[in-house]
């Protein structure tokens, strides 16, 4: 069965007293889990509030007991693995095994630029991306120490003391559609891949290639969990899908092209049948892209008509 869990986007204009609000309508409403981007700022000004990432999940992890959560995605292009590793097993502790650890090779160069963070080129990028994966997945899931030495990374006798209290950490997830380098390493490293924007037909063949890839490895398909962050708009009725689409793209697209893009958009009804469809596809978990930070009617809207055709959480 699919859940539904929401994505936001951090930069934003994310502030304490928005955070507060989202975690517990996600909490309260039925939501399976939260989740939010790692973004100093975004690709184009102006720069809006940005809450830290894992300060603003530690808070969570202290104030849910429910939900899981996690970010899409903490990049190693300026997070070290180690201190990823160390943030992500004490988080996870914290909140009695709920965290999703999604990790990313980073790709924004404008907040790499303002912010003295070096992205590299797509190739180099990877490959810190490779080390960077191969570091974490040990550190959570062995007690033994790693001496590592890669193009990127150097490391010592390094050990994650105190192990994690969740057997192998918490799972550690890859976002992407790269057939080539983002499936490949999903079905090395991780225990969920997550798809970004794609159709039903597209996500189903990627399923298909990283079942093939994971096959490879020598890992059963039901070891990897597969979801899909997408962006979501919801209305409660025509009229009110109709502007918010007006207003999200200032009228240069209109309903059937954002869900030829893979968007979820519609009434209710309309989205219980887009996300049939994306669980028949194999998505196991959608992530709904929520982008205004203060419409909590529309939270509760979206609740209310969609979460009860699907797994209930908690």
């Amino acid at each position: 069965m699919l859940d539904v869990a929401l994505m936001i986007e951090g930069q934003n204009g994310l502030d304490w007293p928005r955070w507060k609000k989202i975690v517990q309508a996600a909490e309260d409403l039925g939501f399976a889990g939260l989740f939010r981007s790692d973004h100093y700022t975004n690709a184009e000004p102006p720069d809006l509030d940005s809450l830290e990432l894992w300060i603003s999940l530690t808070w969570l992890a202290s104030n849910t007991r429910r939900i899981e959560f996690g970010p899409l995605v903490t990049p190693v292009s300026f997070r070290h693995p180690t201190l990823t590793a160390r943030m992500a097993a004490a988080v996870d502790d914290l909140s009695a095994g709920r965290l999703v650890l999604g990790v990313g090779a980073g790709w924004q160069e404008r907040e790499h630029s303002n912010y003295g963070w070096e992205l590299l080129d797509p190739p180099s990028r990877f490959q810190r991306f490779e080390e960077g994966l191969e570091i974490i997945h040990h550190l959570l899931k062995s007690d033994q120490p790693l001496d590592y030495t890669g193009q990127f990374f150097h490391l010592r006798d390094a050990v994650l003391l105190p192990r994690p209290q969740r057997p192998n950490g918490p799972p550690l997830l890859v976002g992407g559609n790269g057939i080539q380098r983002t499936l490949a390493l999903a079905a090395r490293y991780a225990d969920e891949w997550n798809a970004v924007i794609v159709t039903a037909e597209r996500f189903a063949a990627l399923n298909s290639r990283l079942d093939e890839l994971l096959q490879a490895q020598y890992r059963p398909a039901a070891s990897i969990r597969r979801s899909l962050m997408t962006g979501c708009i919801f209305g409660r009725e025509e009229g009110e899908v109709r502007r918010k689409i007006q207003t999200r793209t200032a009228g240069k697209s209109d309903m059937d092209g954002l869900r030829q893009r893979g968007i979820i958009v519609g009434t209710s009804s309309e989205i219980v049948d887009q996300l049939g469809i994306l669980q028949e596809s194999g998505v196991e978990r959608v992530m709904l892209q929520w982008l205004d930070l203060d419409d909590f009617e529309g939270l509760e809207g979206l609740a209310a008509g969609v979460l009860p055709h699907f797994r209930a959480s908690g």
